[in-house]
């Protein structure tokens, strides 16, 4: 006979279990109770057992069971198979328990968007070990321990799949109370400003054009090289930012800044999910997306 013959007509795990318990107890009342059925659910598996193998594996005597020779045997290779069974479900858990999913993003997006709603991730999936690498650098994929990643862009990078996860805009944000030392009204009124510049294509040259302003001359200003850090500054008073409106969504919405003015541009770039071309996602991973989608959509609905 194949082994595809034998393979159809292997014995169920509740009939090997059974016959395990009462071969270590010796008795069908104690294997039941172990196994928290009944003593005939037990003896019924024993007998299918038996009639599959086609030979006696106990010899009752009353209560008492005792093990025939090929029962003897048969008992001893089905616990071993029971244990590397065991040991396989043990490992695979272990394995599950400690996966983890790492990604990637900037720091000012690690810092203003991801850390303010860590707490909603960890009540939601309170099993996943999410990891965040900040940096500023691409990082590769294939040499680098990432799973996947935030990035802000055109949304075309080599390698890499992208699917969108939110467009902002670009407008000055201050304090309220800044907003009132330097008697902000108009435009113009920022030449008193301590201005502070960053690295992307939408500047105070064109924030001014937008305005119908373009004659004003732009004050020097700071530039921090960090988003992030210009509007920890900006919050502290320091000055006036523009603000990218997913990063400063939440200090909006809390009081901490304010816009204003109403004229905005419209970023060049984007927020991007990112993983390698043909990737498979794992379960935890699928999650991650599908949460940080669910998110950047709550703050686009938000307005910001």
């Amino acid at each position: 006979m194949t082994f595809s013959h034998y393979r159809k007509h292997l014995p169920s795990l509740r009939a090997i279990s059974a016959l395990e318990a009462s071969a270590r107890l010796g008795s069908f009342t104690a294997a039941a109770q172990e196994l928290n059925v009944t003593q005939g659910a037990v003896s019924r598996q024993i007998q299918e057992l038996e009639r599959l193998l086609g030979t006696d594996l106990f010899i009752r005597s009353g209560p008492n069971l005792t093990l025939t020779e090929v029962g003897a045997e048969f008992s001893q290779n089905s616990a071993r198979a029971l244990d590397i069974l065991r040991e396989a479900v043990f490992e695979t858990q272990k394995k599950r328990t400690e996966t983890h999913v790492t990604l990637s993003m900037l720091p000012s997006v690690a810092a203003k968007w991801l850390a303010p709603r860590l707490g909603l991730f960890i009540n939601q999936y309170p099993d996943i070990d999410l990891r965040i690498s900040a940096t500023r650098n691409l990082v590769n994929f294939e040499v680098e321990s990432i799973n996947a990643g935030i990035r802000y862009g055109r949304g075309k990078w080599p390698g890499l799949d992208a699917t969108l996860l939110a467009r902002e805009t670009i407008s000055p944000v201050c304090t309220p109370a800044y907003a009132e030392k330097i008697k902000l009204v108009s435009p113009p009124d920022l030449t008193r400003a301590t201005l502070f510049h960053t690295d992307i294509e939408e500047n105070w040259t064109t924030w001014f054009q937008a305005a119908d302003y373009p004659q004003v001359q732009i004050p020097r200003g700071l530039q921090l090289g960090d988003d992030a850090a210009t509007l920890q500054a900006t919050i502290d008073g320091q000055g006036i930012a523009l603000g990218r409106s997913v990063l400063v969504a939440d200090d909006i919405a809390m009081g901490r800044l304010i816009c204003p003015f109403e004229t905005t541009l419209k970023a060049s770039f984007s927020y991007w999910f990112v993983t390698p071309t043909g990737a498979e996602f794992s379960p935890d991973l699928l999650d991650v997306k599908a949460w940080i989608q669910s998110e950047f959509e709550k703050s686009d609905k938000s307005g910001a």
